[in-house]
This record gives C-alpha cells, structure tokens and sequence, in this order.
C-alpha cells in the first residue's frame, strides 16, 4: 500500500504497478474512485436503516468503511481470495473498532454457496484477480446463487470493467435479468457511451430502483456521470448473451493500465 502524497491518513492499494483501490482511514466518506462513488449511489437509495452486506472481493475494506458510517448497526461479511492482501491492509488501514466486518479468506464463489439462504440485503461483487474478474462470477448459474441468498428485495452491485462495444456489460446485464427483473446502471459518461475502458457498476434486484435518487447523486458528482433506470438496462442488455458456466469468459483486460481505474479527486458526501 502506498500513502496518499495528498491526505495523511489515505493510501493506494497498489496491485501490479496499478492503484486498484484508496481508502481514507480518517474519512469513510471521501471516495477517491468513481466507481466506489457510484456504488454508494445505489446503496444510499436502498430503504433506510441498517443493512446486511456481503462484500465477494474485500480490496481494502474501503465500501465496507462506507456502510459502517452511513448505516450504522449493518452487518457485514468480506470474501477476499488473497491472505496477504487482507493482512497488509489490517496492517497499513486497519478497521476502526466501532467498523465490525467479518473477512473470510476464499473464493468468492464457493463462499457464496456456503452462505444459507434469505441471508443477506445487498452482495457486492468487486472481484479481479489481476486486471479482470472470474468467468465462474459472471454466470447464470452464479447470479442463481445470488438469488437465493438475498432476502426478498435484496440487491447485487456488480463492479464490471469493460469498453468499446460493451459486449462483456451487456452480458452482464442480460444475465442478471434472468432472475432480477429491475437493474440500472452507472458509469462515467465517456465510459458509457464507449469512448474509453472503465468501470460500469450494474445494480439489480426484484423490486425497483429509488431511480430519481440515484440520477440526483449521479448528477452532482465530480465528474460526469450517467445513469440508465431499468427501462434504458433493458435496452442496453437487449440481444446480449447470458452467461453460463459452459461458456462465460472473463472480463476483458483493460488495453492501458493506466486506464484502469482513474482516480477521482473529491467526493460528495451522502
């Protein structure tokens, strides 16, 4: 990890030469990544109160900071696959003792199935092993999985790196539908409308979106920011493929590293 020159108290989580997350251990609420940013956009739209959350891929606890602050009472469970990363992240940012996140070592997937059912209200899926995600966390068969662990109403936020023609999000998005009828989706506008390689976060769920709160906060971020509601993901994920064990791939590696991930100086608070 690498200190913040800017912020005492705020480091990089350095990963093969490329800054993969920032977490700020005096300010859960200043979120240097964009697409941290738009995470808590989803989130903070949720109904009000406490929370249970699963984190598959942990980084460096920096949305798990998040909730603590802003719903306070949430549980919180973290999958990383990596032990030295969780340890060197308790070492540099270890969690405030009021922040209590249970972080279990292990594939995502495996410790997803070993997860009982009606569990959880949100799984956030922010996994990369190296610069792309797991085909095994892309399919129908994963998001069944994801189903049948949320409770009623509950939500996925898929964190999806992709440029271009979009193929791999829009796959993302379709195979979603297949059991979350209301998604939505957020990306810095250059992002989304394909002119460079990004992050898109995808929401879903089975019951709508706060589709005017999330637009609001997306509005009056520090960069330029779109918002597609269910309609306009219906359309974007129109004629993809949906994924399946048999034949999903991963996420497409992003063609510069220093494209991935740009860092965002500031964020609003909620």
């Amino acid at each position: 990890m690498a200190p913040d020159p800017d912020r005492p108290g705020a480091f990089y989580l350095r990963v093969n030469d490329s800054d993969q997350s920032h977490v700020d251990t005096g300010d859960p609420y200043r979120l240097e990544f964009d697409y941290i940013r738009h995470l808590t956009y989803v989130l903070d739209a949720l109904p009000p109160g406490p929370l249970r959350v699963l984190h598959l891929g942990a980084g460096a606890l920096t949305l798990p900071r998040y909730v603590a602050a802003a719903r306070p009472g949430s549980y919180q469970q973290a999958v990383d696959i990596d032990a030295g990363l969780i340890a060197l992240v308790r070492e540099v940012a270890p969690l405030p003792k009021r922040v209590k996140v249970k972080v279990r070592i292990g594939d995502a997937r495996e410790q997803l199935a070993a997860a009982p059912g009606d569990c959880y209200d949100v799984i956030v899926v922010d996994v990369y092993a190296g610069h792309v995600t797991p085909a095994h966390l892309t399919t129908r068969e994963f998001f069944a999985e994801c189903a049948r662990v949320l409770r009623p109403g509950g939500a996925v936020l898929f964190n999806a790196g992709d440029g271009g023609e979009q193929r791999y999000a829009r796959a993302i998005v379709a195979t979603l539908g297949e059991f979350f009828a209301q998604r939505c989706l957020l990306a810095g506008t250059t992002v989304l409308r394909g002119r460079r390689f990004g992050n898109l976060v995808v929401g879903a769920s089975t019951v709508p979106f706060d589709e005017p709160a999330i637009a609001r906060r997306a509005a009056g971020d520090v960069f330029p920011t779109g918002f597609m509601g269910a309609a306009e993901s219906a359309g974007y994920a129109k004629g993809a493929r949906v994924n399946t064990d048999g034949d999903a791939v991963a996420s497409p590696a992003p063609p510069a590293l220093l494209e991935v991930r740009k860092r965002s100086r500031g964020a609003a608070r909620p």
